[in-house]
């Protein structure tokens, strides 16, 4: 039987986005030890390549699953709604006021003012509240989502909610980087690069 190359068929797990993370990680110690490489070391050539791609779909799947935001992703992408990738005209309308602000305070510290520095810590708690309040819209539409019936049309309209908010929530870590990236420039290149 070939191996699924979807991540919630591979674990054996219904496509929901709220996900113990406790059984989960538990199914991926089992799937880990199942598809060991080790384990196939005698076996002919074709049986150690599926354990080899078992193995990177299990590593793959499982950063994925662990993670709500990309756990997300995932599950939309794989029900046909893609998130896409940001650019400046998908600015969230709300937040253009804070954007422009903001790049008016990076331009201000990077020609010395450095009176733009508390302006900017204030800007990236603000950011990160954002980001906090959107974290919570998406649980609960998480588990509106996981309660409603599968491909039925409320699940649907979850989803493009949830797609919406995922955007937003895109953009708004592209505006915390920025800011980090401006008030602490060696930091946020040393975590980029291990990225």
């Amino acid at each position: 039987m070939p191996l699924s190359k979807n991540f919630f068929e591979f674990f054996g797990l219904e496509p929901k986005l709220c996900v113990d993370a406790d059984a989960l990680q538990k199914r991926f110690y089992e799937l880990s030890r199942q598809w060991h490489p080790d384990r196939f070391s005698r076996k002919s050539a074709n049986e150690q390549a599926e354990a080899l791609e078992a193995t990177s779909i299990l590593n793959d799947g499982y950063r994925t699953l662990r993670d709500p935001v990309k756990r997300a992703e995932y599950l939309l992408k794989e029900d046909g709604f893609p998130i896409g990738e940001q650019r400046s005209k998908d600015v969230p309308p709300e937040l253009l006021e804070e954007v422009f602000e903001l790049n008016m305070m990076l331009e201000e510290l990077r020609s010395g003012d450095e009176d733009a520095r508390g302006q900017l810590e204030a800007a990236r708690g603000n950011f990160s509240k954002l980001q906090s309040d959107v974290d919570k819209q998406l649980d609960a539409l998480f588990a509106k989502h996981d309660s409603a019936a599968a491909k039925s049309d409320s699940a649907k309209q979850v989803l493009q909610e949830i797609r919406g908010l995922l955007n937003r929530r895109r953009y708004i870590d592209n505006l915390l980087r920025d800011v980090d990236r401006a008030l602490h420039p060696t930091t946020a290149e040393s975590v980029e690069e291990r990225l």
